[in-house]
């Protein structure tokens, strides 16, 4: 059996933030503002997750009003799920995300962020593929006001 699921998030910066994508810190000016690390990239992903086999969003999981996720590792929320006994004997076929952010460049990072995320699935590296692209100065990301990811999963049955 197959199941797809589709993820969308997205964090505007904040200053006194440190910056969190897939997992792996990356050296800029502001992090992304929210109720754990805010690792929107990591975020969207969960949801794809989720809502491949029909279990809600991450915020009925992991709730931003409860102080035990404060400053929470997106990465180590997403391995909990994976985890939970609602996924036994399912695996990730393969995951396509897309970061959209005008600064910082991506592209040095997006091994390490690939590597990341498929240790959170206990899967290849050649199940994850992450892509990074800006809206050339349009909307809120080309303002440089935040960051948008979006995610697509194949989830597999064993």
């Amino acid at each position: 059996m197959h199941r797809i699921g589709y993820g969308f998030d997205a964090h505007r910066f904040a200053s006194d933030r440190r910056l969190v994508l897939g997992g792996v810190e990356i050296s800029f000016h502001a992090g992304l503002l929210g109720h754990s690390d805010a690792d929107v990239l990591t975020h969207a992903v969960m949801d794809a997750v989720l809502g491949a086999l029909c279990l809600g969003d991450i915020g009925e999981w992991f709730p931003d009003n409860d102080p035990a996720f404060e400053n929470a590792s997106s990465v180590k929320l997403l391995a909990a799920i994976m985890d939970d006994p609602k996924f036994e004997g399912w695996r990730l076929g393969n995951l396509d995300c897309v970061v959209v952010a005008q600064r910082p460049k991506l592209v040095p990072h997006i091994r390490d962020i690939r590597t990341s995320l498929a240790s959170c699935f206990g899967a290849d590296i050649g199940r994850v593929s992450v892509k990074a692209t800006t809206t050339e100065g349009m909307g809120f990301c080309g303002r440089e006001e935040g960051i948008a990811a979006y995610a697509v999963v194949l989830m597999e049955c064993e």
